[in-house]
């Protein structure tokens, strides 16, 4: 399975606007953070489950989030494709399947991302993989000096 970007759509009138993701099925997420970054082009990355889903909804700003299969949890092969996904707060939820690692890179100085979990916190501690920020690294085309 790929990651999947639930589009959001809307409908709107005199009142207002109504923002929706119909598609959506939340049923096995137990779980909910914010991510603020203080300042613009942070990268938080890489962080990987053998069992955990994640969904990515981002609340304020706009951001790069991306998401890269792991063949070998020990021995993570470098040339996996990444998924990238330029996201706002219009672009909808993406789903994040298990036995993947995902990142993200604020673009804009107000930002906030909210991550969805199938995992309650002390499962998801047992289910924790972390990788350099730049073993895959689709961040440098908007911050080229990013790790001088």
């Amino acid at each position: 399975m790929k990651p999947i970007l639930f589009e959001s759509k809307s409908n709107s009138d005199h009142r207002g606007t109504v923002s929706f993701t119909n598609e959506l099925n939340l049923s096995t997420a137990v779980r909910t953070y914010k991510v603020i970054n203080n300042q613009s082009k942070i990268v938080r990355a890489w962080h990987g489950h053998k069992i955990e889903e994640k969904w990515i909804s981002v609340e304020d700003g706009e951001f790069l989030v991306c998401a890269v299969k792991i063949d070998d949890f020990e021995n993570p092969n470098k040339n996996q494709e990444v998924f990238k996904f330029n996201m706002t707060p219009e672009s909808g939820i993406l789903y994040i399947p298990n036995n993947y690692a995902n990142g993200a890179m604020n673009l804009t100085e107000n930002n906030a991302v909210r991550y969805y979990s199938s995992l309650l916190l002390e499962e998801s501690i047992k289910d924790d993989y972390r990788f350099e920020s730049n073993f895959w690294d689709p961040w440098g085309e908007f911050s080229p000096n990013l790790y001088e």
